[in-house]
């Protein structure tokens, strides 16, 4: 049976209209308007970065894919590709040059994962997809490792005549005849060296065999070390002759209160063990793809550009929260500056240049506008600012707060448009992403230091 494809862009605002010769609407419509939590629980091969996107406060406007009503297909912040059956749909960046040089997203992947893509291609391919799994690994076994190495119970056994456990009457009579003095028991022992660093091993393993497997567990310092730590806890047991026992011991998903960040390691790492692939029509009625949220991404990225002079709080980890009344009501701005006179600030995905006002009870100018303000009153900030994606040129427009000396900021950062190829790309960004730096810390301190002492609030 014939595939049918499908090319769209985030937040194309229902452009999209569905050719229903060329679409099984059937299939869609089985995605569309979906909870995507829901969709995740039902579908293990459909994949979405961050894994926790909508278990949080975190501003996803849409809990799913996308949107459709009647023929009209309309998508939010998600790229990458879905699918159903024979129906495949792939969500660009809006800011694609074409349907095959999305550099821009390919860009933003390529700096919040630290990695370095020779060749990224979107097309919804089997072994393209297994490799960016690959490429994936460090980031979260990192985040995984910042909760610390998991420990578990696990059986032990052991043939001395330290007796601290269990005797193995069978085994010992087995190993022990005639008697030397030793003893065969067995001990229930909280170790480091357990199925799931076991399965975090085996991947380690596996990848150094991958052609450019090295250089992925080698080029950051961080991952070069967390791996040694996993080699070193696995050393006694690691056998390559048991891999596919360790394989059958994670099937079932791992849960656990604290150590939350391994529930992703070990997916991961089931899939590159098993050679998994997106399936792509093999199992019937089911829901395939790869997705990253563009704000979560947006605002990740923005990150390795502004760490060294804002806080980044995280709301999905809880770190560097900060709170809007005396003991309650956790807040996590975007950014807040390490420097007083303070200023915070919002990424936003949305295409902000195109949007100036909002009627009196809009909700996007509650998210757009009014968080800032008041995340601005609460650090005694008289500067904001919004971060938003726009296409060729730099936007920069400021506006004061009435009877106040507030401002507020809507910066859009650059998006080249017009690059031949992903090098030129780069290049481009590297020398946009100076001029955003610029505009914030230099505007800011010009700004602000004639009101170090004022408040947002005229008095």
């Amino acid at each position: 049976m014939r595939t049918s494809l499908m090319r769209t862009t985030d937040n194309n605002g229902g452009k999209s209209v569905i050719e229903i010769e060329n679409l099984n609407l059937e299939d869609l419509s089985c995605i569309a308007n979906q909870n995507l939590i829901d969709l995740q629980k039902d579908n293990p091969d459909l994949l979405v970065f961050p894994h926790s996107l909508g278990q949080y406060r975190d501003d996803v406007e849409k809990p799913h894919i996308f949107s459709l009503d009647e023929e009209k297909l309309t998508t939010y912040n998600l790229m990458g590709f879905v699918g159903r059956n024979t129906s495949q749909l792939t969500i660009s960046s809006r800011f694609a040059k074409d349907d095959k040089n999305d550099y821009f997203l390919h860009y933003m992947l390529q700096k919040v994962f630290s990695i370095n893509l020779l060749k990224f291609d979107q097309t919804p391919n089997k072994e393209n997809i297994w490799n960016f799994l690959l490429y994936l690994f460090p980031y979260y076994l990192k985040k995984a490792y910042s909760q610390g190495l998991y420990k578990a119970y696990r059986k032990e056994e052991y043939n001395d005549a330290n007796v601290k456990g269990t005797i193995d009457v069978r085994r010992h009579i087995f190993k022990n005849t005639p008697f030397m003095g030793k003893i065969a028991y067995t001990t229930r022992e909280h170790s480091c060296n357990n199925n799931l660093t076991q399965l975090v091993r085996h991947t380690i393993e596996y990848i150094k065999t991958h052609p450019f497997g090295r250089g992925i567990l080698t080029n950051d310092s961080e991952v070069r070390d967390i791996v040694s730590k996993f080699t070193f806890v696995t050393q006694n047991s690691y056998s390559k002759n048991s891999r596919q026992r360790i394989i059958s011991s994670n099937l079932r998903p791992f849960s656990h209160p604290y150590f939350t960040e391994y529930t992703m390691l070990q997916k991961i790492c089931l899939k590159i063990l098993r050679h998994e692939k997106i399936t792509f029509g093999k199992e019937k009625d089911k829901v395939y793809g790869l997705l990253f949220d563009g704000a979560w991404l947006w605002e990740e990225y923005l990150n390795t550009i502004l760490k060294e002079d804002f806080i980044h709080p995280e709301n999905k980890t809880g770190k560097k929260r900060h709170y809007l009344f005396e003991n309650f009501q956790s807040i996590y701005p975007d950014f807040i500056s390490k420097t007083d006179p303070k200023s915070v600030g919002d990424a936003k995905y949305i295409p902000l240049g195109l949007q100036q006002t909002y009627s009196e009870n809009s909700e996007k100018a509650t998210s757009i506008y009014y968080k800032t303000i008041a995340y601005m009153y609460r650090f005694n900030s008289n500067c904001g600012f919004l971060l938003f994606p726009n296409q060729e040129t730099t936007f920069f427009e400021t506006y004061k707060i009435k009877d106040t000396n507030g401002i507020l900021k809507k910066i859009g950062l650059a998006i080249p448009q017009t690059s031949e190829n992903f090098n030129e790309f780069i290049k481009v960004m590297n020398s946009n992403e100076y001029e955003l730096k610029q505009n914030l810390i230099a505007k800011k301190r010009a700004e602000l230091m004639t009101n170090a002492d004022s408040y947002l609030p005229t008095p």
